[in-house]
């Protein structure tokens, strides 16, 4: 953490020394060093109001910065090649700047990424620089301060928030992606209300995964959300979130359109039901209008729905051990033969899609990685550090998450097109993970999933998924 250094108060600094300098030659030998201490008092005296003056201007700006250099190795089979070998160097530096105890704030980060896959592994090109790109970056101001500051008892905390960041309603089931946002967060009393007004970055992957619109992603995103903080140990909310695809294809299809316009109305709650036994639940109806495969001139309207509801318990004692479990489920559309998210090979034209596609984020597996939809998923894991009491092995951690899959629809596909039975068994998996922080700027991890695909695939044989890389932050 750096400070801002004033140049006045060194300047009266050298004056106040020059002046004690002059006057401790011009005693006699008998009395230098009584003077010499006392002018030593009266120059620190002097400096200490000096600096009581300077230390709230001192204090406004507050810098730091920093990085990381990270490398990460990728070993799987995705259902369609037994082995594909990926490598990810990548390179980032961030930026952080508060003025006035956070009345400005301001944050920007840079990422640069190496994308390499062995030969016959890619997917499109076998290798690619991406960026350098600005990953997040943006302003916040304080408005409630300045409200503060007129009427010190004013209970109004407002905050605004603009540029690229990661914007999260509820736990995130629905919503929980980077956007170019304005969002503004106001607190009164025991009521929080968030707002948001946002854009999906161009370059990020599309939940559309039909290829004119698979690689890019034009949507606009508007929110409200409030929540209730005068529980102890619980926080309710309800939310509603619109979706405005305005994504263009790339190439132009006749014969298809791809919008995909869609609502959400959550609610929830999140907390504590006793000491270290925390919960969360979320649950959300989804409507709205998406184009059906081989539809070109109307939308169908959409009606699906979901929910996720999980426990976690930390225990008071050496290793720190903790288990979780979580149950999460996403409606199903028995005419989506091919894809439950994509529009080709989705939602049969002039029907109603009753399949749930969200931007949210939740661990469904490191190698099945389903997007919820058309989905009932249960998940049990834990995790512990077994070496806690040695001083080098204090932050390494040992855990595992084990996942059970079926189908709402037996009919319906899956977010993993290869899944193409009509069955409603779709296997279980098993992950086991390893992290570890080497040093203060140095940590390790090493995961590996297992997936055993059941009566949904026609190709039966186990997925594996193995993960490694280290990282060092400065």
């Amino acid at each position: 953490m750096n400070h801002a250094r004033f140049h006045h108060l060194i300047a009266v600094s050298s004056a106040c020394l020059l002046a004690a300098v002059a006057t401790a030659t011009a005693q006699t030998p008998r009395t230098t060093g009584q003077a010499l201490l006392k002018q030593q008092r009266m120059i620190d005296e002097q400096l200490d109001r000096q600096r009581a003056r300077i230390a709230p201007l001192d204090d406004l700006l507050d810098w730091e910065w920093g990085g990381w250099l990270e490398y990460y190795f990728f070993d799987f089979n995705d259902g369609v090649q037994s082995q594909r070998l990926y490598q990810r160097p990548a390179f980032a530096l961030w930026t952080h700047l508060d003025i006035d105890h956070g009345a400005h704030e301001i944050f920007a980060r840079m990422k640069l990424t190496y994308e390499y896959f062995n030969p016959g592994d890619q997917y499109n090109r076998r290798r690619d620089w991406v960026g350098p790109n600005l990953d997040r970056g943006w302003y916040q101001i304080d408005i409630g301060r300045a409200f503060r500051l007129a009427e010190p008892s004013d209970p109004l905390q407002l905050r605004l928030k603009i540029g690229r960041q990661e914007t999260q309603f509820g736990t995130g089931y629905v919503l929980d992606m980077p956007l170019d946002a304005i969002t503004l967060d106001a607190r009164l009393y025991d009521l929080r209300v968030r707002a948001l007004l946002g854009k999906t970055i161009g370059g990020y992957p599309n939940i559309d995964r039909s290829a004119p619109v698979a690689d890019h992603s034009a949507r606009n995103f508007y929110g409200v959300q409030v929540s209730y903080q005068g529980l102890e140990n619980h926080e309710p909310f309800v939310y509603a979130i619109w979706n405005d695809d305005h994504t263009a294809e790339s190439p132009r299809d006749p014969l298809q359109d791809f919008g995909y316009d869609s609502q959400y109305f959550g609610l929830g709650s999140r907390g504590s039901l006793a000491h270290n036994f925390n919960y969360w639940a979320e649950w959300v109806y989804e409507s709205g209008h998406s184009f059906g495969d081989g539809n070109y001139r109307r939308q169908d309207p959409i009606d699906a729905w979901g929910f996720d509801v999980g426990l976690e318990y930390l225990w008071d004692c050496p290793t720190r051990p903790r288990a979780s479990v979580e149950y999460m489920f996403a409606s199903g559309d028995s005419d989506r033969l091919f894809s439950a998210t994509s529009t080709i090979g989705g939602n049969r034209g002039g029907t109603r899609d009753h399949g749930f596609a969200a931007f949210g984020y939740r661990d469904t597996g490191l190698d099945a990685a389903f997007v919820p939809s058309n989905l009932h998923i249960w998940r049990a894991g834990g995790s512990l550090a077994p070496l806690d009491r040695i001083d080098w092995l204090r932050d390494f951690e040992i855990g595992t998450n084990w996942f059970l899959y079926y189908k709402h629809h037996r009919r319906g596909a899956l977010s993993d097109s290869t899944a193409g039975q009509f069955s409603g068994y779709v296997g279980w998996e098993m992950d086991y993970f390893l992290n570890w922080r080497v040093a203060s700027d140095v940590s390790w991890t090493l995961r590996w999933g297992a997936f055993f695909p059941g009566d949904a695939y026609q190709d039966r044989s186990t997925r594996n998924f193995l993960l490694t890389g280290l990282t060092w932050s400065f």
